[in-house]
């Protein structure tokens, strides 16, 4: 196709997708809707158009090994709050830490670590988060507002600690190893709670709150046991995936009927009968998550063809020699585009295109894909978008400007372990090393 307006058909393309994307997300359609018809103006602009082509991308899309994770770690996730697998892992923390001065704030962060390490779902361990404590910080006379912004900045450590949905994605969009992925998640998700940690110390000395009864030692011990069967499901994950047992996809399985068996026979609060829902809930997510990937693949497909990653690689040119600097520009790019966009069609729209350049810049990109995740994750509580925001403002029945603005000093805390990441690329690339 010849030139239209002066502009090459890369840039063309470009143009194409960036404001058909801008104008489709405007006016409210559906983001995997958006992406189709996005990457079919691009191949229409290109001469590529062929709807045998774009039904070809849509399957090719979801029809991945690696993918089918996703589904059964979402399973997984259904299962454990049905199951009263998240309600003993919030139990047993409250046990110990419970009597410090605000301790459900400490409750909520060590809740949030562990079930990180059991479902990789934000939303998930968001909803089990604010369903249960919450009404208990209330009923105790915590700030609503604060309480809200810690819940929400707790579950999107899910992203990050193994096992993560979005890192199994972005390992199936850029072909990216996903075990070393979930190596790389370890540290920093740690960074994470230890970072929420010293911010609630801080937003404490504001607020005052008493502390609670010290449980005996036998009690916390009994509430330790109780959870015994919920802190053994992340051991068997992340030990079999350690060891070889199993791939990433299997451990995935494996969850999901580790979670099934506790909730049905050990903790035998869920019943053949109320698998149903937990199913349907399951299948719902599932729909929406692969909906996204198919249709991400349209738009990859031909961001591709447009090279679109040379594009970009031209203009970042004189940062290629500066691989510091350009993590700099790309992760404040990352911050910004997160405040719009959410992590799965972040992750499925600009990972394919930034890879290219941080690989030809020197950058390890396992490293570089554990950055991608955490700065999208970190898109999740900031507005407009912010879904988990979302989350916490309908469970909780408080209005969002109050989560918002609970959010903030959690919001600066993981803004500043983003930035210590990027100056100090070891501490991420030195424990994969050591861990494999």
């Amino acid at each position: 196709m010849m030139p239209l307006g002066g502009l090459s058909m890369e840039a063309q393309a470009f143009v194409i997708f960036c404001l058909g994307m801008l104008v489709l997300m405007g006016i409210g359609m559906n983001m995997a809707l958006a992406l189709v018809l996005t990457g079919a103006g691009m191949a229409w602009v290109m001469g590529f158009w062929d709807t045998q082509l774009l039904a070809q991308n849509l399957v090719s899309g979801v029809d991945s090994f690696p993918l089918l994770a996703v589904p059964f770690f979402i399973l997984a996730g259904e299962l454990m709050n049905a199951g009263g697998i998240s309600r003993r892992i919030i139990d047993m923390a409250q046990a110990w830490v419970g009597h410090i001065r605000g301790g459900l704030g400490y409750v909520a962060i060590g809740a949030a670590v562990l079930m990180a390490s059991m479902s990789g779902s934000a939303l998930a361990d968001t909803a089990a988060l604010a369903t249960i404590l919450l009404p208990m910080m209330r009923d105790q006379g915590y700030p609503m507002r604060t309480s809200a912004g810690l819940i929400a900045s707790g579950g999107i450590i899910a992203p990050i600690i193994p096992p993560s949905m979005p890192l199994v994605i972005y390992g199936v969009t850029t072909n990216t190893s996903i075990s070393a992925l979930f190596l790389a998640g370890i540290v920093p998700g740690l960074m994470m709670g230890a970072g929420l940690i010293v911010a609630w110390k801080w937003v404490l000395r504001r607020i005052d709150l008493p502390g609670g009864a010290r449980l005996p030692l036998a009690s916390r011990l009994r509430a330790t046991a109780r959870a015994v069967w919920a802190i053994l499901m992340p051991v068997i994950i992340i030990g079999g995936m350690k060891s070889g047992v199993f791939t990433p996809t299997e451990a995935a399985v494996v969850a999901a009927f580790y979670a099934l068996l506790v909730a049905l026979f050990v903790h035998r609060e869920l019943s053949v009968m109320a698998l149903g829902p937990v199913l349907v809930r399951a299948a719902r997510t599932t729909s929406i998550v692969m909906f996204l990937c198919a249709g991400a693949q349209v738009a990859s497909y031909m961001i591709t063809l447009a090279d679109l990653p040379g594009v970009l690689t031209g203009w970042l040119g004189p940062l290629i020699e500066h691989p510091r600097l350009l993590m700099v520009v790309m992760m404040l790019v990352l911050v910004l585009i997160g405040t719009a966009l959410d992590l799965t069609p972040t992750i499925l729209i600009l990972a394919p295109v930034m890879l290219p350049v941080a690989v030809k810049a020197g950058i390890d990109p396992v490293y570089f894909g554990l950055m991608f995740v955490l700065n999208g994750a970190i898109g999740l509580i900031t507005p407009p978008v912010g879904t988990v925001l979302n989350v916490v403002a309908g469970v909780g029945r408080i209005p969002l400007a109050d989560v918002i603005r609970g959010v903030n000093p959690f919001l600066v805390t993981y803004l500043a372990i983003l930035a210590l990441l990027v100056a100090f690329p070891q501490l991420v690339t030195a424990p994969v090393a050591w861990l494999r």
